[in-house]
């Protein structure tokens, strides 16, 4: 099983992505010099160590080191659907794929960091049953109601409604295309960003090219280009996977205005 990418915003702390592998955990807090934190989190009313990831084969777990506070675990693409883990609580499983782990603050404003969770793995719906051998699993398990999907969506429909044989949407592109959809509307460039990371590292596995330059622009626009590829020869994304993305300008093709789609 893959690991889990954790993505803390700029706001809520000093911005940073880690990534952590089965068995590996990241401590968050306000952290101090003798007290030392992979997220560091910046609000007085959280503690200096508030808490702890921990990734197993499948999941992650969450600690939470506070004697007095609740963190919520929101699931943003539920309805409404979260997770309280109560003050002094180890180890709690979250089921979610993906996940906006939330501390309260003394002010108006929450602490939140997102973390994507271990690729959740579906049994292959075309398998016959039986009760020997390993069970068959999908290669690649996208779920189609998730904004990761949708993101994909919107990199391969240029190509889906052949307009441009080379260029693959920019991330400023897609916030602008998916802008229109429930959930979506206040979705930035940092989170389109991490949801192409999530696809390409966990969700597909493809092999990035090398880093070039200070901006890596070469290595995100590889990244990108290798996605819609392996998207569009499998058929992760079909003409009708269209119809999730909101109408375009001039009366194109897209969604029924008003579908839900989630957050």
């Amino acid at each position: 099983m893959s690991g889990v990418l954790i993505h803390l915003p700029r706001g809520s702390g000093d911005a940073v992505t880690l990534r952590l592998g089965p068995g590996e955990s990241a401590r968050f807090g306000r952290g101090s010099e003798t007290i030392p934190v992979e997220l560091r989190l910046v609000d007085a009313a959280i503690s200096r160590l508030a808490g702890e990831i921990r990734v197993t084969d499948d999941h992650w777990q969450l600690s939470n080191h506070s004697t007095t506070q609740s963190y919520l675990v929101e699931n943003p693409e539920g309805a409404g659907e979260y997770l309280r883990v109560p003050p002094r609580r180890a180890g709690a499983p979250i089921p979610f794929e993906f996940s906006r782990v939330v501390l309260p603050t003394r002010g108006e404003a929450t602490v939140a960091f997102q973390v994507f969770a271990p690729d959740h793995v579906y049994l292959d719906p075309a398998a016959t049953g039986g009760s020997w051998g390993s069970p068959t699993v999908t290669a690649y398990s996208l779920d189609e109601t998730a904004i990761y999907f949708l993101v994909l969506v919107a990199l391969c429909e240029p190509r889906l409604r052949d307009e441009s044989p080379v260029a693959v949407p920019t991330t400023p592109e897609i916030v602008d295309r998916l802008a229109g959809l429930p959930g979506c509307a206040q979705l930035t460039a940092r989170a389109v960003s991490s949801h192409i990371d999530y696809l390409a590292d966990e969700k597909t596995r493809i092999s990035a090219p090398a880093e070039t330059g200070p901006g890596r622009g070469p290595r995100r626009n590889g990244k990108r280009e290798a996605l819609v590829g392996l998207a569009l020869r499998f058929g992760l994304v079909r003409e009708e996977h269209l119809a999730l993305l909101p109408p375009r300008a001039g009366g194109g093709e897209g969604a029924a205005p008003g579908r839900r789609l989630g957050k």
